[in-house]
């Protein structure tokens, strides 16, 4: 069955570069159903984060009433990136499957590889500049939602 679903997001994928956009499908399937599925549309909405894996979860999201996406299996055409599998991992998703891998995405011109490295460096030794602005009103902020009764953990 899954090579059903690594089928269709290779499929999404290769119609969105039809139309445009590039080379990235997935698919969300829980209990053999899809319920979600998207296609990278980065240059179509001028918006980086709106990779195909990203776009399909907030429709399984929307779909299922839930941010809790356990489980859901991902099939994607090609290996996550980054920011989705950061993404995939907050929203809980249970499985993923891929067909291409980052070599692949790296040899057609979308290479990962830096942000990996990034991660593996102390903050100062990154390339781009971050510095903490230490408040004692955004620690505050933290206080108030731990000690909240009615709050929806995710």
């Amino acid at each position: 069955m899954h090579k059903v679903y690594i089928q269709r997001a290779i499929e999404l994928a290769d119609q969105n570069i039809d139309s445009g956009g590039g080379p990235f499908g997935a698919v969300i399937v829980r209990d053999n159903m899809i319920i979600a599925e998207a296609s990278n549309k980065v240059t179509l909405q001028n918006d980086p984060t709106a990779h195909a894996e990203v776009l399909a979860i907030r429709k399984a999201g929307e779909n299922l009433g839930t941010f809790d996406l356990s489980g859901c299996i991902l099939y994607a055409s090609c290996e996550p990136c980054p920011m989705c599998l950061g993404a995939i991992y907050w929203s809980r998703i249970s499985e993923v499957y891929f067909a291409s891998d980052r070599k692949d995405a790296e040899n057609a011109g979308f290479d990962d590889s830096l942000i990996y490295d990034e991660l593996a460096r102390p903050m100062a030794a990154r390339r781009l500049r971050m510095v903490q602005v230490s408040d004692e009103k955004a620690r505050v902020l933290f206080r108030k939602w731990d000690t909240k009764t009615d709050k929806e953990r995710y």
